[in-house]
């Protein structure tokens, strides 16, 4: 194993996280879908829990949470244009636009911390000692959430779009209402969404 590498890894993850809720809160002021605003209010609650789970890992392993990394500075980046593009389609769109953007936002900062939240199990189970147990206990504390994070987002993106082309969705989208938290999950739910939608 790379210590270094795992060092970026959390810095990644710390960086994700804390730009995920400035991610939330600006989504939040583009959503019109009562349904949308009680998850993402939900998944904003959340990922200010998560802050606090990787602050108490970079403390349980001796790592400085204000360290800079070249990878942290594109995940900031990333976050910071993320957050941009919301903001200018609120100003100059119709309001569902802004939601569409605002879902697709979403699902790109998911996507990666989800990621690294994966890569974090990957960690756990290849250290041993100390360090395995902080990061087996900070991963079963959140990567649950994260996969509801993505994968109910997808769906709502997907469902938003396809309102906006004036099709019939499912709203709220299966992977909600079959609480989906796994990849075989959304595809069955994503398969069975013709099914709901007579």
């Amino acid at each position: 194993m790379k210590d270094a590498q795992i060092e970026e890894l959390l810095l990644q993850a710390l960086e994700t996280e804390q730009n995920g809720a400035k991610v939330y809160e600006t989504a939040l002021k583009c959503v019109t879908n009562k349904g949308l605003r009680e998850e993402w209010g939900k998944y904003l609650a959340e990922t200010r829990h998560h802050i606090a789970v990787v602050e108490r890992l970079f403390g349980e392993l001796g790592l400085d949470p204000k360290a800079s990394s070249p990878g942290r500075k594109n995940v900031h980046h990333i976050s910071s244009a993320l957050i941009s593009a919301m903001e200018t389609a609120l100003g100059e769109g119709p309001s569902d636009a802004a939601q569409l953007v605002a879902a697709e936002c979403v699902t790109l900062a998911e996507y990666k911390d989800h990621l690294n939240w994966e890569l974090i199990g990957v960690v756990a189970k290849s250290v041993t000692g100390a360090r395995a147990e902080s990061l087996t206990a900070a991963y079963q504390q959140v990567e649950d959430q994260e996969d509801e994070h993505l994968y109910h987002t997808i769906g709502w993106a997907r469902e938003l779009w396809i309102q906006s082309l004036g099709l019939q969705a499912v709203l709220p989208p299966p992977e909600e209402r079959r609480d989906v938290r796994t990849e075989v999950g959304a595809a069955r739910a994503k398969g069975a969404r013709e099914q709901m939608t007579f």
